[in-house]
């Protein structure tokens, strides 16, 4: 049996669900509620990236039970117009979007590890962890 879950993302109901579905595979790792909180939010500003730049994509949601600690995996992943210049994405105050550019570097400082993947034309992927200390 997987414990993955996937959440398609079209519309704001889809954050929603994204974030629930976050938010109860976290408590079943036994996050506490400030973890779960911003594991919520990560969630929310990726799906919400998606729905802005790309109009649809995917989250994922993975528990990490096979270490120590065990924790949380979180992949934001579309097919849309990727980004240009990720260094620059990644400054706190950018945005494209006309938005208070806090996405990207905020989801960075929430998490425990972030990586992105992104190449103009083909999409964007972005995953993140979260370890349960």
């Amino acid at each position: 049996m997987s414990n993955e879950i996937r959440v398609a993302i079209q519309t704001d109901v889809d954050i929603v669900t994204a974030r629930m579905q976050g938010r109860a595979l976290g408590t079943e790792v036994g996050f506490g509620s400030t973890d779960l909180t911003l594991i919520a939010t990560a969630i929310s500003e990726l799906a919400r990236n998606i729905i802005l730049y790309a109009k649809q994509g995917e989250i994922i949601l993975e528990v990490i039970a096979n270490s120590d600690p065990c924790g949380i995996t979180v992949v934001a992943q579309d097919q849309g117009p990727g980004i240009i210049d990720i260094g620059q994405a990644m400054r706190v105050g950018y945005s494209t979007s006309g938005s208070l550019g806090l996405g990207l570097p905020g989801v960075s400082r929430l998490m425990d590890e972030f990586h992105i993947n992104s190449q103009p034309g083909q999409g964007t992927t972005v995953t993140v962890k979260k370890w349960k200390r």
